[in-house]
This record gives C-alpha cells, sequence and structure tokens, in this order.
C-alpha cells in the first residue's frame, strides 16, 4: 500500500506542480497517514522559502493548490487502503483532516487522518504498525 500511495501522490504533485518530486515517503502510525514529498518545491520557491515570509507565501500557495485539487489523491488514498477519510483541509483541523508543512529544502509532508485504522496486515506484509514505504521517483 505505501508503494501505491508513494506513486500517487508523486503522480499527484506533478500534475498540480508540473515538478516531480525526487523521492516520496508513506509512513502509517494507527490512523494517521504521513507522506513526504523531497524535492517537491522549484528552485524559485526554496529561494524564497528562506525567509519568513517568503516561506508563508510558499506555504499558503501550496495550500491553495491542495485545496482545489486533493479530491483525486484523497479518493487514491481511500481506494488504496479501503479506508474513508476522517476529512481534509489544506490547513489543520483539531479532530480531522490534513497538514500541510513546507520545508526551505524543498520537502513538502502532508498529513493525513483516516477515519480509522488500516488493519495492520493489509499495510504491511511484515504486521508492524507504523512500517512505511519510500520510493524514488523515476
Amino acid at each position: 500500500m505505501a508503494e501505491q500511495i508513494a506513486t500517487a501522490a508523486s503522480a499527484f504533485e506533478q500534475q498540480r506542480t508540473g515538478l516531480k518530486p525526487k523521492a516520496v515517503s508513506v509512513i502509517l502510525t494507527g490512523s494517521t497517514l504521513v507522506i513526504t514529498l523531497q524535492g517537491a518545491l522549484s528552485e524559485a520557491e526554496k529561494a524564497l522559502a528562506q525567509s519568513s515570509s517568503g516561506a508563508a507565501q510558499v506555504l499558503e500557495l501550496h495550500r491553495q493548490l491542495f485545496a482545489n485539487g486533493s479530491a483525486s489523491l484523497c479518493r487514491d488514498i481511500v481506494r488504496i487502503t479501503g479506508v474513508a477519510l476522517g476529512g481534509v483541509s489544506a490547513q489543520m483541523e483539531p479532530q480531522a483532516g490534513a497538514i500541510i508543512e513546507i520545508f526551505a529544502t524543498g520537502t513538502l509532508v502532508q498529513v493525513y487522518e483516516l477515519a480509522q485504522s488500516v488493519p495492520t496486515e493489509a499495510w504491511s506484509h511484515a504486521g508492524v504498525d507504523g512500517v512505511g514505504g519510500e520510493k524514488d521517483a523515476e
């Protein structure tokens, strides 16, 4: 599942920004799904993100892009995991949603709250909760 979600997240990012991340990591702990996209920012965005006001502008841009186009990725996550999302938002919500953080290094982190935990045996053959996957972009 982690590799499938990583592939979907990479394709989503490339579609919405025109940039393919260098690597994507996916980790599931309980009902929290974390997607880390490394190399997801353009050189201009990375330069802008060096200052706190510029970082806020880049973050807001990506929140808007996410808010306006995340439905396809959310559908992919639900299809792959077989679990509904507890809610999705480009802003942090106290009970459910998605959180987006951006780092000046070009790394983008998305956190999703699922409506329930994914059965461990469905997520990982090893049967260990919290096991994730990583996929280098090809």
